[in-house]
């Protein structure tokens, strides 16, 4: 999945496939993970939130099926 570089203190990109609703995310540690079901609405909101590490936290992170890839 083709994800886009941001600018925040612990995430490096943020991916998202609207087919299949799977947000990418790769943290500045490298790891990377998945979350299932995410709807393009939220997707939108977490590009476009001053703060995406509070907003995955809050809004994506404990509320969706999630798999570490890498």
């Amino acid at each position: 999945m083709q994800r886009t570089s941001i600018f925040s203190s612990n995430i490096s990109s943020i991916g998202y496939d609207i087919q299949s609703a799977i947000l990418e995310v790769e943290f500045s540690s490298g790891e990377i993970y998945q979350y299932f079901n995410v709807s393009e609405y939220l997707y939108n909101n977490l590009m476009s939130a001053s703060s995406k590490g509070q907003f995955l936290n809050d809004y994506i992170k404990y509320n969706h099926r999630y798999q570490k890839i890498k």
